[in-house]
């Protein structure tokens, strides 16, 4: 049974019990939320949000688009206290208009990215379904600063790798309504990609993608088997941080853990927030610190 996560609140900070839970069948240490504390200084630390689906529109069951913005200033406090290197958001950035107007989505996605660029560190962008459903890629990446949908980068002795998994199954890119959200793939030149980059790779990788490499349902990349083919192979990657599902979740296959985030956009009111941030050693160890509904982990 997966723990729930009520994360402390940014007024108290206090710190809850050390005791740890098992997680059934996963082989990991899960701590019902507290604030971590180590004597060893990680390697690196960054905070992690997903699925905000900023937009300036009415609820819709129970996402609440405006309150976003809210939640996001939460994070942001804490992502300046926490002194974290940068930060990446999983996908899903922003929702899609109701009119599908282009017009209307740029202004959701220049409202919601004049909040985010004033987290501390550089901000690292993974494309997510709704990100690019009426927008085209470049439009997208071109409004938040980034050169390229997937790409890889290295900080405090580890690599990490970003991939974009918004394409159809004809290898087309998503963009402009042409695409179904549970039609997700990586093409065969973005495989060829990150096979090369894993084999060029002088250190311990985490991996980021919205859609699912973990499971076999609408929420899973069609290709996953194969992508997971490619990251055991390697050796190297240690973890995989994913959205989409909106509720936290965890796997772990053949040495690699894949952990789903917890969606931002769900729920209202300052408790039904979710983010984190993540220490990785030297040694491999990855914790994840939890704030609101979202799980902590350590592996």
């Amino acid at each position: 049974m997966k723990p729930t996560a009520k994360q402390i609140s940014r007024r108290t900070f206090l710190h809850q019990g050390s005791q740890y839970l098992l997680a059934a069948g996963a082989g990991l240490a899960i701590e019902p939320h507290l604030s971590f504390a180590s004597t060893a200084k990680p390697a690196v630390r960054f905070g992690m949000v997903t699925d905000m689906h900023y937009a300036d529109k009415d609820r819709r069951g129970s996402r609440y688009y405006r309150e976003t913005l809210q939640k996001l200033a939460e994070a942001s406090a804490h992502f300046k206290q926490a002194k974290t290197e940068f930060v990446v958001e999983l996908g899903d950035f922003i929702d899609r208009d109701p009119a599908k107007s282009v017009e209307t989505e740029l202004a959701y996605l220049k409202r919601i990215q004049q909040d985010f660029v004033k987290l501390p560190g550089k901000k690292h962008y993974v494309l997510g379904n709704h990100c690019i459903d009426t927008l085209t890629k470049k439009e997208f990446l071109d409004t938040v600063g980034q050169k390229a949908a997937h790409y890889s980068f290295d900080q405090g002795g580890v690599h990490f790798v970003v991939l974009d998994a918004c394409y159809r199954k004809d290898g087309k890119p998503y963009g402009r309504n042409n695409s179904h959200w549970a039609d997700a793939n990586i093409p065969a030149a973005e495989v060829a990609w990150l096979k090369n980059d894993l084999e060029a790779a002088d250190n311990k990788t985490i991996v980021f993608v919205h859609q699912r490499l973990d499971v076999d349902n609408n929420y899973a990349v069609k290709n996953a088997p194969e992508i997971r083919k490619v990251l055991e192979g390697s050796g190297k990657v240690l973890a995989v941080f994913q959205g989409h599902s909106h509720k936290n979740d965890h796997n772990h296959i053949n040495g690699i853990h894949y952990c789903v985030h917890r969606a931002m956009v769900e729920g209202s009111g300052e408790a039904e927030n979710g983010f984190s941030t993540l220490d990785v050693y030297g040694d491999g160890t990855i914790k994840i610190t939890g704030f609101r509904e979202q799980a902590n982990y350590t592996w």
